[in-house]
């Protein structure tokens, strides 16, 4: 009884010195999740459509890591018995991440109605595979080696983060600059305000 109190109140102390992170790390990826749907929004009304091949390459993907990130921090915020559990959840976590950023890969390799430049290979393959793999490996090594762990789950979110607020604001930038039809004949183009 007393090895079981002592294991939970280490895992306690360790997460409850990261609480204030995922705090704001978790409510920023709740934040952002709902500007992208206001990023979607502004796709379905600009006047060329995408296909649903080129959303679920290039956009869905921003809300599936904002969400990431949210659950991550959900998870670390819970009061865990052991780390091992919380390892356990977050290892499942960091291979589906794996496992659905390497279908965006093949998405991305697929997508006719754009032909995807190295910055978008960058952030919509390179760096979210690269924070599910860190995930992955920080939920390994959370029971064994719990501060370089935890900083690697910190690495994750952030990359996260970054990311999706990059490419939200290329969806916006694209839609607002490409897809916006030229201006014809006597028209005036209004700069922005």
């Amino acid at each position: 009884m007393n090895q079981q109190y002592s294991t939970t109140m280490v895992a306690r102390d360790i997460l409850l010195a990261w609480e204030n992170f995922y705090i704001i790390v978790g409510s920023s990826a709740g934040a952002l999740t709902g500007l992208q749907f206001v990023v979607m929004a502004l796709v379905a009304d600009s006047p060329t459509r995408a296909d649903t091949n080129t959303i679920d390459t290039f956009g869905t993907p921003t809300v599936v890591h904002f969400c990431a990130v949210l659950l991550v921090s959900s998870i670390l915020s819970a009061p865990w018995q052991a780390l091992s559990h919380a390892s356990a959840a977050i290892e499942i976590c960091g291979a589906a991440g794996v496992i659905y950023s390497l279908i965006v890969v093949r998405r991305a390799r697929r997508v006719t109605a754009y032909r995807p430049e190295l910055e978008d290979w960058i952030f919509h393959c390179v760096l979210p595979l690269l924070a599910y793999v860190t995930l992955l490996v920080s939920a390994v090594a959370l029971t064994s080696r719990q501060v370089p762990a935890l900083f690697g789950v910190a690495f994750f979110t952030l990359i996260l983060l970054f990311v999706g607020i990059h490419n939200a604001w290329d969806t916006v930038t694209y839609v607002a600059v490409a897809l916006r039809p030229p201006p014809t004949g006597g028209e005036t183009p209004r700069p922005p305000s």
